[in-house]
């Protein structure tokens, strides 16, 4: 079994059972808006850039272009043109997003900075076709949502004249809730894929995928100003009512927690993980 369809296996047994998913109240997926927007801010303003910051600052060409694909709030593609490492920042940013609404918030915020950007609306890579070719592209927290690889990760490469760069946790970001869906469902989930088994399918596609690890706390600069809000975006994700949130907030007992005024959920501190590559081009 390859690599890429092992991915793809991991992930397709944490699908939500269809049961499960068709008597939910609302839908488990997505984010809300403002909590990128937070995060974007909040590490905009930030004066330590992460590993991936640099690794794709540092591959820019002064007054290069960046494409930023699952872009949310901008958190990983706008400290490039914020001058944040004290290097001209890129001149143009493009986002693609799936959701509307995250888009207005990474204009929105891209606008408080003087930064340009344009957008696209949809699910990468189906509007590959539709973006242009740009220095450097980054993708942050995205490919635990990504069952096929192969063309997402293929499509990157070939819209970037210099480097890709992606972030991701080094586990699934909600591994965490496994003991919450055993509580609430009964349900058992896998431990993989991990950033490990991104890098294996990724290598096995053809870039030489270098990766450098950092521990972060907190949820990035993100988090509710309500309690409440938080242990809601919990019941979301388990497919359960209103009525259950006061035993939700008491399953999750010290997880959740309030951090400079804003409550978040999940571990205090996690791995982070940066891997990029070099596409191979004549000016690279």
């Amino acid at each position: 079994m390859s690599a890429t369809e092992r991915w793809r296996q991991q992930l397709e047994a944490r699908r939500i059972p269809s049961a499960i998913l068709e008597a939910a109240p609302e839908s488990p997926y997505g984010f809300p808006a403002d909590l990128f927007r937070r995060r974007a801010e909040a590490i905009t303003r930030s004066t330590v850039p992460t590993p991936t910051i640099v690794r794709a600052r540092e591959a820019l060409p002064l007054g290069g272009s960046v494409l930023d694909v699952g872009v949310g709030g901008g958190a990983t593609s706008l400290p490039l043109a914020s001058g944040l490492t004290g290097a001209p920042g890129a001149t143009s940013i493009v986002g693609v997003d799936g959701q509307q609404d995250m888009l207005d918030a990474f204009e929105a915020t891209a606008a408080e900075m003087g930064a340009h950007v344009t957008t696209l609306l949809g699910e990468w890579p189906k509007v590959a076709p539709k973006a242009p070719d740009t220095d450097v592209a980054v993708c942050g927290h995205v490919l635990y949502n990504v069952q096929a690889l192969d063309p997402f990760v293929l499509a990157l490469d070939r819209h970037t004249r210099r480097r890709v760069v992606l972030e991701l946790t080094r586990e699934h970001p909600i591994g965490w809730m496994a003991g919450l869906w055993q509580t609430f469902h009964g349900i058992k989930w896998p431990h993989g894929p991990t950033a490990d088994d991104a890098q294996e399918a990724i290598h096995d596609l053809g870039p030489d995928v270098r990766r450098e690890d950092r521990t972060a706390s907190g949820d990035r600069g993100g988090g509710f100003t309500r309690r409440e809000d938080a242990v809601a975006l919990i019941r979301r994700r388990l497919c359960l009512t209103a009525d259950r949130d006061a035993d939700i907030a008491d399953a999750l007992g010290d997880l959740l927690r309030q951090e400079g005024g804003l409550w978040s959920t999940g571990p205090a501190h996690r791995v982070v993980v940066t891997l990029w590559w070099d596409v191979n081009s004549p000016d690279s």
